[in-house]
């Protein structure tokens, strides 16, 4: 009588075929490193894409980061100028930096601007701030090429002393321009504050009304205690 032998190939076969029943360890090895491929790339399309929440955190952190250039910027040019950047300021820049660059008075970015003309700030990168209407900017500052329309998206407060309260908002963003509201869109509800002690946080922004809120009142009314009594003058960003 014939045997089969030990090492057939129908023995191999039935071994294969037992190898990935549900309860092989090898089937589940299999599985699992399938589940957590899949798995990584629905996390990745998340958050590259226009919607990803960790896109939008990491737009936020960008303009958190660029927020603390602008302070370390308007800090150097106030122990230059006597004061952080406004109208006043125009005429010294013009004269000791000979500048080309067109100073003007309506928006952040005419005011920022001073900062480039005196050549404290390097680069326009600094002032860039993901919202509606903005650009990466090219970095080119010659003439009229310097913050261009959309290279520019923080809101400058004017008027801030050297005695005000060093929690005074001086830049923020991203706030909607001829408003006093904010845009929640960009950074998943939150704005982003540059102080007047150089430092830098993020608030909230109610969905009802668009208002930042800073210790449970709007920021922008002129009788919060954040002011001392003197609201800012209001530069929005050119976009």
């Amino acid at each position: 009588m014939s045997k089969t032998p030990e090492h057939s190939p129908d023995a191999s076969a039935n071994r294969r075929v037992q190898s990935f029943e549900f309860d092989s360890p090898l089937w589940w090895r299999k599985s699992g490193i399938w589940i957590v491929a899949i798995f990584a790339v629905v996390i990745f399309l998340m958050t590259q894409s226009p919607g990803g929440g960790g896109r939008k955190r990491a737009e936020q952190i960008e303009a958190v980061n660029n927020a603390r250039q602008i302070g370390l910027a308007l800090s150097a040019f106030e122990e230059k100028y006597g004061k952080r950047p406004d109208l006043s300021t125009i005429a010294a820049v013009q004269q000791n930096a000979a500048t080309s660059l067109n100073l003007g008075t309506k928006s952040s970015n005419d005011f920022f601007r001073q900062l480039l003309a005196s050549g404290i700030a390097q680069s326009e990168k600094m002032f860039y701030s993901q919202s509606t209407g903005t650009r990466k900017p090219d970095n080119i500052f010659t003439k009229a090429e310097a913050l261009k329309k959309g290279e520019c998206g923080f809101t400058y407060f004017l008027g801030a002393i050297r005695t005000d309260n060093p929690l005074r908002p001086i830049a923020v963003t991203p706030m909607i321009p001829g408003t006093d509201r904010f845009d929640p869109k960009p950074f998943q509800g939150k704005a982003v504050v540059l102080r007047a002690d150089n430092s830098v946080t993020s608030i909230t922004i109610l969905l009802r009304d668009g208002h930042a809120v800073i210790d449970g009142r709007n920021l922008m009314d002129p009788n919060h205690p954040i002011w001392d009594g003197h609201p800012p003058v209001i530069a929005w960003p050119d976009l």
